[in-house]
């Protein structure tokens, strides 16, 4: 039955591809209508696939075509009933031919089995017979010498017989064995007084009932063959004429003439009256050649040896030898005449159906005979060949009845098909209208916006009053409020749609934490809590990424902390991912003592458990996997709610949502944007103790920056020595990680004590001293007997005091007693270095918390001409304010065709920032068009068609072009670059992307 299992499961199987085939090509086939002119930045691997989509939806479209036809009613109604027909009566017909040819199969093994059981017992017997006669032929040649050569005989009866009877077992075929000499005529007196008794005719007179006493003499004839010699199994032939039996004569005359063996015919043996057989050889009175006429045989005749076969039970004993003998019938002919085959042995049996024959040679050439086999039942019914073809059949009928079930089912598929097709095309009209609807309605509120807040910072550069200046950052503050939760929104309509892509620029991790941390820095010290970063030294010092979107992660995360932590710290660190999965079976549970603030903290190693296992050989060989993790002690999130915090506009609950406000998408944005970076985040937090927030991203490795977490650019605090005094590990390990960015060599100690002790035992000179607030409160009375040591120690140069504080205005001044310089966290570099230069009386640079001061633009833009081409009034008033108050001379244009015409060489301008969005011609279609127009001046000028003195002496015109919109969906970088642009900037401008920007062409 395995048979029937392979085709019913290769028939499955078929079914299947072939529905599989079809549902892949008609999904192919439904994409390639896609339309896939989207505003998002494609790179090469997107351009190649569409390419192949396109070439393969031609191919596809025909065969959506073709499926279309052969499903349509028509052909249905007019085919399918003939193509179901047909599959019926093909396998009607492979059913028959799957019968016939198993039945004619088990048929051919029958035959095979039967030949190979017949000539085994055909081959067995002519064996055993040509041994027999062998010996016979011996035999003869032994009465030749012993009884004939020797005067007198050796032999007699008795030795005859006892001889013979001692050797039959070389004759296994063999009745008995007999010997008759010739005697002629004029011998016949002689020899029957010599022997005693008178020659006998062979034939009997009763056949019933052979008695000796009644045989008649030999007639009168020329000669005589009586058997003087006889094996006494046949010594009742002793004195019968072997030349008056008619076959015997026969016999006896062949075989003196050919001096071979020769067999007799078929003939009833003389007293048992069984049917067999007499092999005669002729024994001659010398030696003859082997081409002695039969003459010379005739007369050198003494006798004929005969050896009797019983055929009948010589057979039987044969086939009692064989185990199978029951399965079939044999029968032996002698075929000599071929029209009257004579019966040897075996008996006629009912026709089986099949026979086999096979040739006897027993040594006679004169004589042939054959064996012919049967088995004794008729061939079986074929149950194999019977059920394999039923069941083919059945399989017939299930698949036509599949097949008609399958066309009423792609006829219920089509019709849902075009339903679904049908959905589908006004769900992709209303993702086209969502995108163009928030693409307008951003460019629309941010432009007015931009307006509002670029007038508002002009109007914080006039003199106002301490009131005035007040209201006009509460306006700036609520516009830049609204301008971020615009961009939350459309980032996350931008996620819905599959259209946000990532950058790759190198950019410098710790700059990204220190524009972080000034950011939050004001709400932190305003709470008088603990904010602080720490970069592990292995992480490398820049990275190749997209540093927007890693800022976007890093503020939502610490926006959030900041805004539900009360007390307690805030805490950012960052790791290789190696480097902490390596130690995290070393990592203990985490106590109080050991964190930032002495509060206790959710467990940050349940943060990444449900984490993929890191593996070495993930990602390429130059990319950088970092493990970042925010850590608060602020009000955690409510078990309830913990499932759902990463869904969309989800709040934790309502009494928050009036608390502290917020839209419920900052999370999901961040866990988008890490699975694009291929990270995953994850968090642990418990309800009034806090959270703790992890995730990873990959990032590449630009292989060309240091990796130990120094700045490159030393200052003049290289190689100086620090103390910094704090008890807490945890505190201390991130003020010298900050203080050594500016290549200082730092030392923690415990107490005050601790710093006395290193100033008078040690061979270092100590330049800066910095002192937790915790430490200096707890003991006024021993910080100021401190203060009073140091200041009497003998050194050339006192070390400087700086108090480390959370909160502005913090330990200023208590009981009278004034305290050291106070830095107030959280702690960044640019903050640190301005700090000690004010204390030491180095750099007195105002500049805060890495931002760009106004005099670095002034320099860039000053004596600049810069064109600004913008369609409302507004926006270009602002522009035009903002680039003016740094010193540049600015020319505004209306639109597109304006600037086409004062950007073509030669002109003055230095730079030009162009709106993207402008009726009549937009700033890409314009930037295109200057494009192309400094393109075939700059060939001209190189072909000296056009004399380069006329165009300024300048050979290669570019003039800087930087995109300006409020259209955050539509104005991405790639974009601008493919239409020609320089850069991006997006409105309101900012001090630091236009310093970014502008300094990659200015300086």
């Amino acid at each position: 039955m395995s048979f029937i299992h392979v085709i019913g499961f290769g028939l499955k199987v078929g079914q299947f591809l072939l529905m599989l085939c079809y549902s892949l090509l008609t999904v192919i086939s439904l994409n390639s209508f896609i339309n896939d002119s989207s505003q998002m930045k494609a790179n090469k691997s997107r351009k190649i696939w569409n390419k192949f989509v396109e070439i393969f939806s031609r191919n596809t479209c025909k065969i959506h075509y073709y499926y279309q036809y052969i499903g349509s009613d028509k052909f249905r109604k007019t085919w399918w009933k003939r193509l179901l027909i047909l599959w019926i009566a093909l396998g009607t017909v492979l059913s028959l031919w799957i019968f016939w040819y198993l039945r004619s199969q088990a048929l051919e093994k029958r035959k095979e089995i039967l030949e190979n059981m017949c000539d085994e017992r055909a081959r067995m017997l002519q064996d055993q017979f040509n041994v027999s006669m062998n010996h016979v032929q011996a035999m003869s040649i032994l009465i030749s010498t012993f009884h004939h050569a020797k005067k007198p005989s050796a032999i007699d009866q008795d030795t005859f017989a006892k001889y013979t009877e001692r050797t039959a077992f070389e004759r296994p075929l063999t009745s008995g064995v007999a010997y008759a000499v010739r005697v002629l005529h004029s011998e016949r007196e002689q020899f029957e007084k010599q022997q005693g008794w008178t020659i006998k005719k062979m034939t009997p007179v009763n056949k019933d009932k052979y008695n000796p006493e009644d045989l008649e003499p030999s007639p009168i004839q020329p000669e005589y063959a009586p058997v003087i010699f006889a094996q006494d199994t046949v010594a009742h032939v002793i004195s019968l004429d072997m030349m008056t039996g008619k076959e015997d004569r026969e016999n006896v005359l062949r075989a003196r003439e050919l001096g071979k063996g020769v067999l007799t015919a078929p003939l009833a043996l003389i007293k048992s009256n069984r049917l067999g057989v007499i092999l005669t050889f002729a024994v001659y009175k010398r030696d003859l050649p082997s081409n002695a006429t039969p003459e010379e045989r005739i007369e050198a005749t003494d006798g004929y040896l005969g050896g009797v076969f019983d055929i009948e039970s010589l057979v039987e004993k044969l086939l009692q030898q064989l185990a199978s003998k029951q399965t079939i019938y044999v029968n032996v002919y002698d075929t000599t005449n071929t029209s009257d085959p004579i019966s040897m042995y075996g008996t006629d049996a009912l026709d089986t159906g099949l026979e086999h024959v096979s040739p006897l040679n027993f040594g006679d050439p004169s004589r042939k005979h054959e064996m012919r086999c049967r088995f004794t039942q008729k061939q079986p019914w074929q149950i194999l060949a019977i059920s394999t073809s039923f069941g083919i059949f059945v399989i017939t009928l299930l698949v036509g009845h599949i097949f008609h079930a399958t066309i009423n089912r792609i006829e219920k598929v089509e019709d849902d098909y075009h339903e679904m097709s049908e959905l589908k095309k006004r769900a992709e009209a209303a993702d086209v209208a969502k995108s163009e609807f928030l693409a307008t309605v951003s460019h629309e509120i941010r432009t007015p916006m931009n307006g509002v807040l670029g007038m508002l910072d002009m109007l914080m550069d006039t003199v106002l009053d301490v009131t005035q200046q007040d209201y006009v950052r509460t306006a700036q503050a609520s516009g830049k409020a609204l301008v971020s939760l615009i961009n939350a929104v459309l980032d996350q309509a931008k996620i819905e749609s599959g259209k946000l892509e990532l950058e790759a620029v190198q950019f410098d991790l710790r700059e990204i934490f220190d524009d972080v941390l000034s950011l939050f820095s004001g709400k932190s010290q305003e709470k008088g809590i603990e904010l602080a970063v720490y970069i592990s030294a292995k992480v490398p010092e820049t990275l190749i990424g997209d540093p927007g979107r890693f800022r976007q992660i890093i503020t939502n995360l610490m926006g959030n902390s900041i805004k539900f932590t009360e007390k307690g710290h805030i805490f950012v660190t960052v790791h290789l991912l190696e480097e902490v999965m390596e130690s995290i079976d070393v990592e203990t549970e985490p106590s109080s003592k050991d964190t930032l603030s002495g509060l206790p903290v959710a467990d940050r190693n349940r943060s990444w458990a449900g984490f993929r296992p890191a593996s070495k050989t993930e990602g390429p060989s130059d990319s950088v996997t970092l493990i970042i993790s925010v850590e608060d002690t602020g009000s955690g999130i409510p078990l309830d709610a913990q499932p759902r915090i990463f869904t969309p506009f989800m709040q934790v609950g309502p009494s928050i949502y009036r608390m502290h406000g917020g839209t419920g998408i900052g999370l999901s944005i961040s866990k988008c944007l890490v699975n694009l970076m291929n990270g995953e985040i994850g968090f642990d937090s418990i309800p009034q103790i806090g959270s703790t927030f992890t995730f990873t991203a990959e990032f590449s490795n630009p292989n060309e920056q240091q990796i130990n977490g120094q700045s490159q650019s030393k200052s003049e605090f290289c190689n100086m020595q620090a103390v910094v005094v704090d008890p807490r590990p945890v505190r201390a390990e991130v003020s010298k990680y900050h203080i050594q960015r500016l290549g200082m060599h730092v030392e923690i100690v415990s107490s005050l004590t601790n710093v006395l002790s290193m100033l008078t035992n040690g061979s270092q000179t100590i330049r800066v001293v910095l002192i937790e607030e915790e430490v200096w409160n707890q003991d006024l009375s021993n910080s100021v007997a401190f203060t009073y040591k140091l200041k009497n120690l003998d050194h050339k140069i006192p070390p400087k005091l700086f108090l480390l504080t959370n909160s502005i205005g913090g330990s200023r001044q208590k009981n009278g007693i004034s305290s050291p310089t106070v830095i107030t966290k959280p702690l960044r570099v640019s903050m640190l270095a301005a700090s000690l230069q004010r204390a030491m009386g180095g750099n007195k640079s105002n500049d805060r918390n890495g931002e760009i001061p106004k005099l670095s633009l002034s320099k860039l833009l000053a004596g600049r001409k810069i064109l600004v081409v913008d369609d409302n009034n507004v926006n270009l008033r602002v522009a035009a304010g903002a680039l003016k108050k740094y010193g540049a001379e600015v020319v505004c244009a209306e639109n597109g065709r304006k600037a086409i015409l004062l950007l073509t060489p030669p002109h003055l301008f230095d730079a030009c920032f162009m709106d993207i969005q402008m009726p009549e011609m937009d700033g890409f279609e314009a930037t295109r068009t200057i494009r192309k127009i400094e393109n075939d001046v700059n060939n001209d000028i190189q072909n000296g068609s056009l004399p380069l003195q006329d165009y300024a002496n300048i050979s290669n015109w570019h003039v800087p072009i930087l995109a300006m919109t409020a259209d955050v969906i539509q104005a991405t970088h790639e974009q601008c670059i493919r239409s020609g642009m320089d850069g991006y900037v997006s409105k309101p401008f900012e001090a630091n992307q236009l310093y970014q920007e502008v300094s990659r062409f200015f300086l």
